[in-house]
Protein backbone atom coordinates (compact mmCIF):
# COMPACT_ATOMS: atom_id res chain seq x y z
CA UNK A 1 0.00 0.00 0.00
CA UNK A 2 1.19 3.71 -0.63
CA UNK A 3 0.96 6.07 1.72
CA UNK A 4 -0.95 8.68 -0.01
CA UNK A 5 -1.42 9.86 -3.80
CA UNK A 6 -4.14 10.76 -5.76
CA UNK A 7 -4.23 7.25 -7.68
CA UNK A 8 -5.96 4.38 -7.22
CA UNK A 9 -8.25 3.49 -4.48
CA UNK A 10 -8.43 4.41 -0.77
CA UNK A 11 -8.43 1.51 1.32
CA UNK A 12 -11.60 2.83 3.66
CA UNK A 13 -13.08 3.06 0.14
CA UNK A 14 -13.15 -0.51 -0.89
CA UNK A 15 -13.68 -1.72 2.93
CA UNK A 16 -16.61 0.90 3.13
CA UNK A 17 -18.04 -0.86 0.39
CA UNK A 18 -18.00 -3.68 1.85
CA UNK A 19 -19.07 -2.88 4.94
CA UNK A 20 -22.45 -1.81 3.06
CA UNK A 21 -22.56 -5.71 2.07
CA UNK A 22 -22.09 -6.46 5.76
CA UNK A 23 -24.96 -4.16 7.02
CA UNK A 24 -27.62 -6.08 4.85
CA UNK A 25 -26.06 -9.28 5.48
CA UNK A 26 -26.89 -8.78 9.46
CA UNK A 27 -29.91 -7.15 8.57
CA UNK A 28 -29.16 -3.77 8.76
CA UNK A 29 -29.65 -0.62 6.54
CA UNK A 30 -26.24 0.52 4.74
CA UNK A 31 -24.55 3.08 6.34
CA UNK A 32 -24.31 1.20 10.08
CA UNK A 33 -20.78 0.16 10.03
CA UNK A 34 -19.96 3.53 9.02
CA UNK A 35 -22.50 5.16 11.52
CA UNK A 36 -20.90 2.74 13.69
CA UNK A 37 -16.69 3.50 12.69
CA UNK A 38 -18.10 7.59 13.51
CA UNK A 39 -19.08 7.04 17.26
CA UNK A 40 -16.40 4.77 18.18
CA UNK A 41 -14.12 7.28 16.60
CA UNK A 42 -15.77 10.04 18.29
CA UNK A 43 -15.45 8.39 21.87
CA UNK A 44 -11.69 7.33 20.78
CA UNK A 45 -11.51 11.27 20.32
CA UNK A 46 -12.79 12.02 23.64
CA UNK A 47 -10.84 9.49 25.46
CA UNK A 48 -7.68 10.53 23.96
CA UNK A 49 -6.13 7.67 22.60
CA UNK A 50 -2.92 7.53 20.92
CA UNK A 51 -2.69 7.53 16.90
CA UNK A 52 -2.10 4.32 16.27
CA UNK A 53 -4.92 3.41 18.51
CA UNK A 54 -7.85 5.58 16.85
CA UNK A 55 -6.40 4.32 13.57
CA UNK A 56 -7.36 0.53 15.34
CA UNK A 57 -10.49 1.66 15.81
CA UNK A 58 -11.53 3.49 12.79
CA UNK A 59 -10.61 0.30 10.64
CA UNK A 60 -11.47 -2.35 13.02
CA UNK A 61 -15.28 -0.64 13.09
CA UNK A 62 -15.28 -0.90 9.25
CA UNK A 63 -14.30 -4.89 8.95
CA UNK A 64 -15.68 -6.47 12.24
CA UNK A 65 -18.50 -7.76 10.89
CA UNK A 66 -17.93 -8.33 7.53
CA UNK A 67 -17.04 -11.97 7.87
CA UNK A 68 -20.32 -12.41 9.17
CA UNK A 69 -21.70 -14.15 5.97
CA UNK A 70 -18.95 -16.74 5.81
CA UNK A 71 -20.87 -19.79 7.55
CA UNK A 72 -24.68 -18.37 6.25
CA UNK A 73 -25.39 -21.46 4.28
CA UNK A 74 -25.06 -22.88 8.40
CA UNK A 75 -27.19 -20.03 9.79
CA UNK A 76 -29.90 -20.49 7.18
CA UNK A 77 -29.90 -24.60 7.35
CA UNK A 78 -30.86 -24.21 11.33
CA UNK A 79 -32.54 -20.86 11.60
CA UNK A 80 -33.99 -19.84 8.00
CA UNK A 81 -33.57 -16.25 7.18
CA UNK A 82 -30.06 -15.60 8.45
CA UNK A 83 -30.10 -11.93 8.39
CA UNK A 84 -33.58 -11.99 10.43
CA UNK A 85 -30.97 -14.19 13.30
CA UNK A 86 -28.25 -11.67 12.79
CA UNK A 87 -30.71 -8.60 12.79
CA UNK A 88 -31.93 -9.59 16.48
CA UNK A 89 -28.79 -10.55 17.56
CA UNK A 90 -27.75 -7.15 18.97
CA UNK A 91 -31.06 -6.91 21.18
CA UNK A 92 -30.01 -9.80 23.21
CA UNK A 93 -27.03 -8.99 26.20
CA UNK A 94 -26.75 -12.58 26.80
CA UNK A 95 -25.28 -11.96 30.36
CA UNK A 96 -27.05 -15.36 31.70
CA UNK A 97 -25.80 -18.65 30.57
CA UNK A 98 -29.31 -19.51 28.92
CA UNK A 99 -29.36 -16.12 26.95
CA UNK A 100 -28.21 -18.20 23.99
CA UNK A 101 -29.39 -21.01 23.68
CA UNK A 102 -32.66 -19.68 24.60
CA UNK A 103 -31.79 -17.28 21.62
CA UNK A 104 -31.14 -19.72 19.00
CA UNK A 105 -34.18 -22.33 19.95
CA UNK A 106 -36.75 -18.78 19.46
CA UNK A 107 -34.79 -18.88 15.50
CA UNK A 108 -34.91 -22.17 15.64
CA UNK A 109 -36.42 -22.91 11.81
CA UNK A 110 -37.91 -19.73 11.90
CA UNK A 111 -40.51 -19.19 9.00
CA UNK A 112 -41.11 -23.26 8.67
CA UNK A 113 -44.47 -25.22 10.13
CA UNK A 114 -44.64 -25.68 13.74
CA UNK A 115 -43.81 -29.75 13.32
CA UNK A 116 -41.01 -28.79 10.82
CA UNK A 117 -39.05 -26.81 13.40
CA UNK A 118 -40.05 -28.97 16.35
CA UNK A 119 -38.30 -32.22 14.69
CA UNK A 120 -35.42 -29.94 14.14
CA UNK A 121 -34.92 -29.60 17.80
CA UNK A 122 -33.09 -32.90 18.48
CA UNK A 123 -30.27 -32.74 15.73
CA UNK A 124 -29.60 -29.14 16.61
CA UNK A 125 -28.52 -30.31 20.12
CA UNK A 126 -25.85 -31.87 18.94
CA UNK A 127 -24.85 -30.54 15.54
CA UNK A 128 -27.03 -27.42 15.52
CA UNK A 129 -24.98 -25.99 18.68
CA UNK A 130 -21.93 -26.54 17.46
CA UNK A 131 -22.14 -24.59 14.61
CA UNK A 132 -24.26 -21.85 16.19
CA UNK A 133 -21.54 -21.42 18.76
CA UNK A 134 -18.68 -21.32 16.38
CA UNK A 135 -20.19 -18.11 14.34
CA UNK A 136 -18.76 -15.51 15.96
CA UNK A 137 -15.27 -17.59 16.22
CA UNK A 138 -16.35 -17.74 12.24
CA UNK A 139 -16.86 -14.25 11.83
CA UNK A 140 -13.86 -12.99 13.59
CA UNK A 141 -11.71 -15.80 11.27
CA UNK A 142 -12.73 -14.41 8.65
CA UNK A 143 -12.26 -10.98 8.93
CA UNK A 144 -8.94 -11.56 10.14
CA UNK A 145 -7.84 -13.39 6.57
CA UNK A 146 -9.97 -10.61 4.60
CA UNK A 147 -7.26 -7.84 6.98
CA UNK A 148 -4.37 -9.94 6.50
CA UNK A 149 -4.45 -9.43 2.55
CA UNK A 150 -5.54 -6.11 2.32
CA UNK A 151 -2.76 -5.13 4.63
CA UNK A 152 -3.73 -4.01 8.13
CA UNK A 153 -1.63 -3.89 10.74
CA UNK A 154 -1.55 -6.35 13.66
CA UNK A 155 -3.05 -3.78 16.03
CA UNK A 156 -6.17 -3.60 13.59
CA UNK A 157 -6.45 -6.93 13.39
CA UNK A 158 -6.27 -7.90 17.50
CA UNK A 159 -8.71 -5.16 17.90
CA UNK A 160 -11.11 -6.76 15.54
CA UNK A 161 -10.64 -10.63 17.27
CA UNK A 162 -11.26 -8.92 20.68
CA UNK A 163 -14.12 -7.48 19.24
CA UNK A 164 -16.63 -10.09 20.17
CA UNK A 165 -15.40 -10.50 23.62
CA UNK A 166 -17.43 -9.26 26.47
CA UNK A 167 -16.32 -7.22 29.64
CA UNK A 168 -17.84 -10.23 32.02
CA UNK A 169 -15.66 -13.00 30.26
CA UNK A 170 -18.65 -14.43 28.09
CA UNK A 171 -17.13 -13.53 25.23
CA UNK A 172 -15.48 -15.31 22.27
CA UNK A 173 -13.09 -15.97 21.03
CA UNK A 174 -10.71 -16.53 23.94
CA UNK A 175 -13.04 -15.64 27.02
CA UNK A 176 -11.08 -12.21 28.12
CA UNK A 177 -12.86 -10.31 30.63
CA UNK A 178 -12.75 -6.81 31.52
CA UNK A 179 -9.37 -4.55 31.12
CA UNK A 180 -7.53 -7.82 29.43
CA UNK A 181 -9.64 -6.94 26.77
CA UNK A 182 -8.17 -3.91 24.53
CA UNK A 183 -9.56 -0.56 24.39
CA UNK A 184 -10.06 -0.59 21.52
CA UNK A 185 -12.29 -3.45 20.92
CA UNK A 186 -14.25 -2.54 23.44
CA UNK A 187 -14.94 0.93 21.82
CA UNK A 188 -16.30 -1.07 19.03
CA UNK A 189 -17.91 -3.12 20.77
CA UNK A 190 -20.26 -0.40 22.41
CA UNK A 191 -20.29 1.68 18.63
CA UNK A 192 -21.72 -1.35 17.51
CA UNK A 193 -25.04 -1.19 19.52
CA UNK A 194 -25.77 1.83 20.46
CA UNK A 195 -25.85 2.56 16.86
CA UNK A 196 -29.04 -0.15 16.17
CA UNK A 197 -30.57 1.43 19.50
CA UNK A 198 -30.33 4.96 18.36
CA UNK A 199 -31.58 4.34 14.92
CA UNK A 200 -34.30 2.83 16.61
CA UNK A 201 -35.24 4.75 19.47
CA UNK A 202 -32.76 7.93 19.09
CA UNK A 203 -30.77 8.87 22.03
CA UNK A 204 -32.44 7.51 24.67
CA UNK A 205 -32.70 4.22 23.27
CA UNK A 206 -29.33 4.60 23.17
CA UNK A 207 -28.50 5.50 26.28
CA UNK A 208 -30.55 3.08 28.26
CA UNK A 209 -28.98 -0.37 26.46
CA UNK A 210 -25.27 1.45 27.15
CA UNK A 211 -26.16 1.73 30.75
CA UNK A 212 -28.29 -1.70 30.87
CA UNK A 213 -25.50 -4.12 29.59
CA UNK A 214 -22.60 -1.44 31.65
CA UNK A 215 -20.45 -4.34 33.82
CA UNK A 216 -21.85 -7.18 30.96
CA UNK A 217 -21.17 -6.74 27.78
CA UNK A 218 -19.64 -3.25 27.68
CA UNK A 219 -16.86 -1.78 30.06
CA UNK A 220 -18.90 0.72 32.34
CA UNK A 221 -16.99 3.64 32.39
CA UNK A 222 -16.94 3.73 28.40
CA UNK A 223 -21.05 2.85 29.09
CA UNK A 224 -21.10 5.63 31.00
CA UNK A 225 -18.86 8.18 29.00
CA UNK A 226 -21.15 7.23 25.98
CA UNK A 227 -24.47 8.27 28.04
CA UNK A 228 -23.15 11.20 29.53
CA UNK A 229 -21.73 12.45 26.27
CA UNK A 230 -24.40 10.83 23.94
CA UNK A 231 -26.65 14.09 23.20
CA UNK A 232 -23.82 15.84 21.37
CA UNK A 233 -22.04 12.95 19.94
CA UNK A 234 -25.10 11.16 18.39
CA UNK A 235 -26.40 14.87 17.11
CA UNK A 236 -22.91 15.19 15.67
CA UNK A 237 -23.56 12.12 14.00
CA UNK A 238 -27.65 13.30 12.74
CA UNK A 239 -25.78 16.19 10.70
CA UNK A 240 -23.10 14.47 8.55
CA UNK A 241 -23.28 11.97 5.65
CA UNK A 242 -21.85 8.91 7.04
CA UNK A 243 -19.69 8.68 3.71
CA UNK A 244 -18.24 11.72 3.32
CA UNK A 245 -17.57 11.80 7.05
CA UNK A 246 -16.16 8.52 7.26
CA UNK A 247 -13.92 9.14 4.28
CA UNK A 248 -12.77 12.99 5.50
CA UNK A 249 -11.34 11.09 8.60
CA UNK A 250 -7.89 11.48 9.57
CA UNK A 251 -7.28 7.74 8.98
CA UNK A 252 -8.91 7.21 5.91
CA UNK A 253 -6.45 8.66 3.45
CA UNK A 254 -3.38 7.09 4.66
CA UNK A 255 -3.34 4.23 2.79
CA UNK A 256 -4.11 3.52 -1.18
CA UNK A 257 -4.71 0.76 -3.09
CA UNK A 258 -2.89 1.08 -6.88
CA UNK A 259 -2.25 -1.53 -9.88
CA UNK A 260 -1.41 -5.27 -8.50
CA UNK A 261 -2.15 -3.93 -4.81
CA UNK A 262 -5.99 -3.18 -5.79
CA UNK A 263 -6.31 -6.35 -7.89
CA UNK A 264 -5.03 -8.55 -5.15
CA UNK A 265 -7.24 -6.42 -2.94
CA UNK A 266 -10.24 -6.99 -5.09
CA UNK A 267 -9.98 -10.81 -5.83
CA UNK A 268 -9.68 -11.07 -1.74
CA UNK A 269 -13.60 -8.84 -2.04
CA UNK A 270 -14.64 -11.33 -4.58
CA UNK A 271 -13.44 -14.71 -2.62
CA UNK A 272 -15.02 -13.09 0.12
CA UNK A 273 -18.12 -12.53 -1.38
CA UNK A 274 -18.55 -16.15 -3.12
CA UNK A 275 -18.30 -18.32 0.03
CA UNK A 276 -21.46 -16.92 1.32
CA UNK A 277 -22.47 -20.53 -0.59
CA UNK A 278 -20.95 -23.39 -1.30
CA UNK A 279 -22.57 -23.32 -4.79
CA UNK A 280 -20.65 -19.81 -5.58
CA UNK A 281 -17.18 -20.39 -4.48
CA UNK A 282 -14.63 -19.00 -7.32
CA UNK A 283 -17.51 -17.61 -9.33
CA UNK A 284 -16.54 -14.20 -9.43
CA UNK A 285 -13.09 -15.06 -9.67
CA UNK A 286 -13.87 -17.29 -12.46
CA UNK A 287 -15.80 -14.54 -14.94
CA UNK A 288 -13.46 -12.02 -14.24
CA UNK A 289 -10.42 -14.26 -15.75
CA UNK A 290 -13.19 -16.09 -18.84
CA UNK A 291 -14.00 -11.55 -19.42
CA UNK A 292 -10.22 -10.64 -19.40
CA UNK A 293 -9.21 -13.79 -21.97
CA UNK A 294 -12.16 -12.96 -24.24
CA UNK A 295 -11.89 -9.26 -24.36
CA UNK A 296 -9.51 -8.73 -26.93
CA UNK A 297 -11.45 -11.17 -29.08
CA UNK A 298 -14.46 -9.30 -28.40
CA UNK A 299 -12.59 -5.75 -29.11
CA UNK A 300 -12.31 -4.30 -25.88
CA UNK A 301 -8.43 -2.14 -25.37
CA UNK A 302 -6.39 -3.09 -22.79
CA UNK A 303 -7.89 -0.75 -20.30
CA UNK A 304 -11.50 -1.70 -21.10
CA UNK A 305 -10.16 -5.16 -20.39
CA UNK A 306 -8.60 -4.14 -17.31
CA UNK A 307 -12.36 -2.02 -16.18
CA UNK A 308 -13.72 -5.41 -17.29
CA UNK A 309 -11.93 -7.97 -14.85
CA UNK A 310 -12.38 -5.48 -11.93
CA UNK A 311 -16.07 -5.43 -12.61
CA UNK A 312 -16.46 -9.12 -12.69
CA UNK A 313 -14.68 -9.39 -9.45
CA UNK A 314 -17.37 -6.77 -7.35
CA UNK A 315 -20.44 -7.90 -9.89
CA UNK A 316 -21.69 -10.51 -6.96
CA UNK A 317 -21.29 -7.97 -4.17
CA UNK A 318 -24.92 -7.55 -4.14
CA UNK A 319 -25.68 -11.36 -2.99
CA UNK A 320 -24.37 -10.45 0.44
CA UNK A 321 -27.38 -8.51 0.75
CA UNK A 322 -29.99 -11.80 -0.04
CA UNK A 323 -30.78 -14.64 2.39
CA UNK A 324 -29.22 -17.61 1.81
CA UNK A 325 -32.49 -19.20 2.47
CA UNK A 326 -33.34 -17.88 -0.91
CA UNK A 327 -29.63 -18.32 -2.30
CA UNK A 328 -29.76 -22.19 -1.70
CA UNK A 329 -33.24 -23.45 -1.63
CA UNK A 330 -33.72 -26.48 -4.04
CA UNK A 331 -37.12 -25.78 -5.07
CA UNK A 332 -38.16 -23.26 -6.90
CA UNK A 333 -38.32 -19.93 -5.91
CA UNK A 334 -41.84 -17.99 -4.87
CA UNK A 335 -41.98 -14.86 -6.53
CA UNK A 336 -41.14 -13.08 -3.95
CA UNK A 337 -37.91 -14.67 -3.16
CA UNK A 338 -37.43 -14.23 -7.11
CA UNK A 339 -37.55 -10.48 -6.54
CA UNK A 340 -35.55 -10.42 -3.93
CA UNK A 341 -32.77 -12.28 -5.70
CA UNK A 342 -33.26 -10.40 -9.29
CA UNK A 343 -32.30 -7.36 -6.71
CA UNK A 344 -28.42 -8.19 -6.24
CA UNK A 345 -27.53 -6.17 -9.67
CA UNK A 346 -29.40 -3.27 -8.49
CA UNK A 347 -27.50 -3.96 -4.98
CA UNK A 348 -23.81 -4.04 -6.41
CA UNK A 349 -23.99 -0.97 -7.69
CA UNK A 350 -26.06 0.84 -5.31
CA UNK A 351 -22.94 0.15 -3.03
CA UNK A 352 -20.01 0.65 -5.53
CA UNK A 353 -21.30 4.68 -6.90
CA UNK A 354 -21.13 5.23 -3.41
CA UNK A 355 -17.12 5.30 -4.33
CA UNK A 356 -16.43 7.90 -6.53
CA UNK A 357 -12.80 5.50 -7.60
CA UNK A 358 -15.21 2.34 -7.90
CA UNK A 359 -18.48 4.15 -9.36
CA UNK A 360 -16.90 3.20 -13.24
CA UNK A 361 -17.12 -0.32 -12.15
CA UNK A 362 -20.57 -0.20 -11.25
CA UNK A 363 -22.08 0.71 -14.95
CA UNK A 364 -20.35 -2.42 -16.09
CA UNK A 365 -21.12 -4.65 -12.84
CA UNK A 366 -24.72 -3.70 -12.85
CA UNK A 367 -25.72 -5.09 -16.42
CA UNK A 368 -24.59 -9.04 -15.78
CA UNK A 369 -28.04 -9.91 -15.96
CA UNK A 370 -29.13 -7.56 -18.42
CA UNK A 371 -30.22 -9.64 -21.73
CA UNK A 372 -30.28 -7.95 -25.26
CA UNK A 373 -33.98 -8.34 -25.93
CA UNK A 374 -34.88 -6.88 -22.63
CA UNK A 375 -35.67 -9.57 -20.34
CA UNK A 376 -32.83 -9.39 -18.09
CA UNK A 377 -32.81 -7.54 -15.08
CA UNK A 378 -32.56 -5.38 -12.80
CA UNK A 379 -33.18 -2.54 -15.75
CA UNK A 380 -34.43 -4.74 -18.27
CA UNK A 381 -31.93 -3.04 -20.77
CA UNK A 382 -31.72 -4.02 -24.73
CA UNK A 383 -29.08 -4.69 -27.06
CA UNK A 384 -28.56 -1.01 -27.57
CA UNK A 385 -28.49 -0.48 -24.05
CA UNK A 386 -25.96 -2.22 -23.08
CA UNK A 387 -22.16 -1.31 -23.49
CA UNK A 388 -19.88 -3.99 -25.07
CA UNK A 389 -18.16 -4.13 -21.30
CA UNK A 390 -22.09 -5.06 -20.17
CA UNK A 391 -22.61 -7.89 -22.98
CA UNK A 392 -19.07 -9.66 -22.49
CA UNK A 393 -19.95 -9.71 -18.75
CA UNK A 394 -23.46 -11.17 -19.30
CA UNK A 395 -21.90 -13.82 -21.31
CA UNK A 396 -19.13 -14.82 -19.43
CA UNK A 397 -20.88 -14.67 -16.56
CA UNK A 398 -23.76 -16.91 -17.93
CA UNK A 399 -21.74 -19.66 -19.25
CA UNK A 400 -19.70 -19.89 -15.96
CA UNK A 401 -22.67 -19.94 -13.98
CA UNK A 402 -23.90 -23.08 -16.10
CA UNK A 403 -20.24 -24.64 -15.23
CA UNK A 404 -21.30 -24.53 -11.82
CA UNK A 405 -23.57 -26.59 -9.45
CA UNK A 406 -26.86 -24.86 -8.36
CA UNK A 407 -29.19 -26.03 -5.50
CA UNK A 408 -31.64 -27.10 -8.35
CA UNK A 409 -29.47 -28.51 -10.24
CA UNK A 410 -26.08 -29.94 -10.64
CA UNK A 411 -22.92 -28.43 -12.57
CA UNK A 412 -23.47 -28.68 -16.48
CA UNK A 413 -20.46 -30.16 -18.79
CA UNK A 414 -18.85 -27.41 -20.86
CA UNK A 415 -20.31 -28.57 -24.15
CA UNK A 416 -23.57 -28.42 -22.67
CA UNK A 417 -23.05 -24.99 -20.98
CA UNK A 418 -21.37 -24.25 -24.60
CA UNK A 419 -25.09 -25.21 -26.40
CA UNK A 420 -26.95 -23.64 -23.89
CA UNK A 421 -25.29 -20.08 -24.27
CA UNK A 422 -25.39 -20.29 -28.00
CA UNK A 423 -29.13 -21.13 -28.03
CA UNK A 424 -29.48 -17.95 -25.91
CA UNK A 425 -27.32 -16.28 -28.73
CA UNK A 426 -30.28 -17.58 -31.42
CA UNK A 427 -33.07 -16.41 -29.07
CA UNK A 428 -32.17 -13.06 -28.99
CA UNK A 429 -30.52 -13.13 -25.43
CA UNK A 430 -26.68 -12.90 -25.38
CA UNK A 431 -24.48 -11.22 -27.85
CA UNK A 432 -23.33 -12.99 -30.55
CA UNK A 433 -20.10 -12.14 -30.86
CA UNK A 434 -19.68 -11.81 -26.66
CA UNK A 435 -20.56 -15.63 -26.21
CA UNK A 436 -18.16 -16.87 -29.22
CA UNK A 437 -15.21 -14.86 -27.46
CA UNK A 438 -16.23 -16.32 -24.14
CA UNK A 439 -16.56 -19.85 -25.13
CA UNK A 440 -13.15 -19.12 -27.05
CA UNK A 441 -11.47 -18.10 -24.31
CA UNK A 442 -13.18 -21.34 -22.56
CA UNK A 443 -11.11 -23.40 -25.11
CA UNK A 444 -14.39 -24.26 -27.27
CA UNK A 445 -14.21 -24.48 -31.25
CA UNK A 446 -14.42 -20.84 -32.23
CA UNK A 447 -17.63 -21.04 -34.96
CA UNK A 448 -17.56 -18.70 -37.22
CA UNK A 449 -18.65 -15.43 -36.66
CA UNK A 450 -22.27 -14.18 -38.01
CA UNK A 451 -21.33 -12.40 -41.76
CA UNK A 452 -23.28 -9.14 -41.80
CA UNK A 453 -24.59 -7.77 -45.17
CA UNK A 454 -22.47 -5.75 -47.26
CA UNK A 455 -19.52 -6.43 -44.99
CA UNK A 456 -20.38 -4.84 -41.87
CA UNK A 457 -19.08 -5.54 -38.70
CA UNK A 458 -20.86 -5.73 -35.51
CA UNK A 459 -19.82 -2.83 -34.49
CA UNK A 460 -21.11 -1.12 -37.40
CA UNK A 461 -24.32 -2.74 -37.81
CA UNK A 462 -24.77 -1.57 -33.27
CA UNK A 463 -24.22 1.76 -35.15
CA UNK A 464 -26.00 1.59 -38.08
CA UNK A 465 -29.33 0.81 -35.86
CA UNK A 466 -28.76 3.38 -33.50
CA UNK A 467 -28.23 5.78 -36.83
CA UNK A 468 -31.29 4.38 -37.92
CA UNK A 469 -33.41 5.56 -35.04
CA UNK A 470 -32.34 9.23 -35.37
CA UNK A 471 -29.47 9.40 -33.31
CA UNK A 472 -26.63 11.61 -33.83
CA UNK A 473 -23.22 10.84 -34.32
CA UNK A 474 -22.52 12.53 -30.57
CA UNK A 475 -25.32 10.66 -29.06
CA UNK A 476 -24.16 7.33 -30.57
CA UNK A 477 -20.90 8.00 -28.98
CA UNK A 478 -22.31 8.23 -26.05
CA UNK A 479 -24.53 5.03 -25.66
CA UNK A 480 -21.57 2.36 -26.80
CA UNK A 481 -19.21 4.30 -24.77
CA UNK A 482 -16.90 5.10 -27.55
CA UNK A 483 -15.12 8.31 -28.48
CA UNK A 484 -17.04 10.32 -30.89
CA UNK A 485 -14.11 10.65 -33.39
CA UNK A 486 -14.56 6.94 -33.75
CA UNK A 487 -17.83 6.88 -34.15
CA UNK A 488 -17.78 9.60 -36.83
CA UNK A 489 -15.21 7.12 -38.71
CA UNK A 490 -17.95 3.96 -38.30
CA UNK A 491 -20.11 6.22 -39.66
CA UNK A 492 -18.54 7.30 -42.55
CA UNK A 493 -17.16 3.85 -43.35
CA UNK A 494 -21.17 1.92 -43.31
CA UNK A 495 -22.20 4.81 -45.78
CA UNK A 496 -18.98 4.06 -47.63
CA UNK A 497 -19.84 -0.05 -47.76
CA UNK A 498 -23.83 0.63 -48.36
CA UNK A 499 -23.12 3.17 -51.05
CA UNK A 500 -25.46 5.56 -49.57
CA UNK A 501 -24.66 9.27 -48.27
CA UNK A 502 -27.34 9.71 -45.14
CA UNK A 503 -29.08 8.60 -42.72
CA UNK A 504 -32.24 7.88 -44.77
CA UNK A 505 -31.03 5.95 -47.04
CA UNK A 506 -28.83 3.65 -44.50
CA UNK A 507 -32.17 3.58 -42.39
CA UNK A 508 -33.67 2.06 -45.04
CA UNK A 509 -31.27 -0.53 -46.09
CA UNK A 510 -31.00 -1.57 -42.18
CA UNK A 511 -35.17 -2.36 -42.57
CA UNK A 512 -34.85 -4.24 -45.69
CA UNK A 513 -31.84 -6.70 -44.22
CA UNK A 514 -33.58 -6.81 -41.20
CA UNK A 515 -30.86 -5.13 -39.08
CA UNK A 516 -33.22 -3.52 -36.89
CA UNK A 517 -33.43 -5.12 -33.43
CA UNK A 518 -36.98 -4.77 -31.55
CA UNK A 519 -36.78 -2.68 -28.72
CA UNK A 520 -34.32 -0.12 -30.48
CA UNK A 521 -34.85 3.55 -29.09
CA UNK A 522 -34.17 6.71 -29.44
CA UNK A 523 -32.31 8.78 -26.43
CA UNK A 524 -34.83 10.84 -24.41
Amino acid sequence: MTSGGPAGVRLSELLGVLSFGADLGMGQPMGHMLRQCLISAGLAERIGLADDERHAVFFASLVAWVGCHVDAYEQAKWFGDEMALKGDFRRVDFAKATSGPLFMLRHLGRGLPLRQRVGLVPSFVGEGRRAAESMLENHWRASDDLMARVGLDPLVRDTVEQSFERWDGRGVPKGLRGQEILVTSRLVNLADVVEVFHRAGGVPAAVSVARERAGTQFDPDLAELFASGADSLLDELDAVEPWAAVLSAEHASRYWLEGSELDSALEAVADFVDVKSPYTVGHSRGVARLAERASAAYGLGASGAEQLRRAALLHDLGKLGVPNSIWDKKGPLTPSERERARMHPYLTERMLVSSSALAPLAAVAVQHHERMDGSGYPRGLNGTDMTPAGRLLAAADSYHARLEPRPHRPAQAPEQAASELRADVRAGRIDGDAAEAVLAAAGHRNRKRREWPAGLTAREVDILRLLARGMSNKQIATALVISPKTTNTHVEHIYTKLGVTNRALASLFAAKHGLIAVGDGHPA
